[in-house]
């Protein structure tokens, strides 16, 4: 009779623990899934987060660029600012100014973790020139 019942409580903890190691191996796997994802998440949030810098200091650029007293150096010197403070990295701005507009490119770099080509950043913003008549 204890032969059959202790018979009984082995298997009963051997299932137990094989229950346990399934948990284990579906925790193994589920964990990089969950970091992985979080970390896209977090790199997207990033990625957004340059593009927006960029296209504030473009618009930043031309604002200067536009206007009556305005130079190609001022817009420059704008943008670089803007842009280095909202964490982007080897910015290069380009000023095309024409008789009636402005364009500013913003060309940079995003702050990624992993760098899968998407950190490069190219955002532009143009405005007529400001001129000054006589009433």
């Amino acid at each position: 009779m204890c032969r059959a019942t202790c018979l009984d409580e082995v298997v009963d903890r051997r299932r137990h623990n094989e229950r346990g190691l399934s948990q284990s191996v579906q925790y193994a796997v589920i964990w990089p899934v969950l970091l992985l994802s979080t970390l896209g998440i977090i790199q997207a949030g990033i990625w957004i987060h340059g593009h927006n810098v960029a296209v504030r200091a473009a618009n930043a650029g031309a604002d200067v660029a536009r206007g009556s007293f305005g130079t190609s150096q001022d817009a420059v010197d704008r943008a670089t600012a803007l842009a280095g403070a909202g964490g982007l990295h080897e910015v290069v701005i380009q000023v095309n100014r024409q008789p009636d507009r402005v364009e500013v490119v913003v060309n940079a770099r995003a702050p990624l973790f992993f760098d899968v080509g998407f950190g490069r950043i190219t955002e532009s913003a143009s405005a007529p020139l400001e001129r000054v008549t006589p009433p």
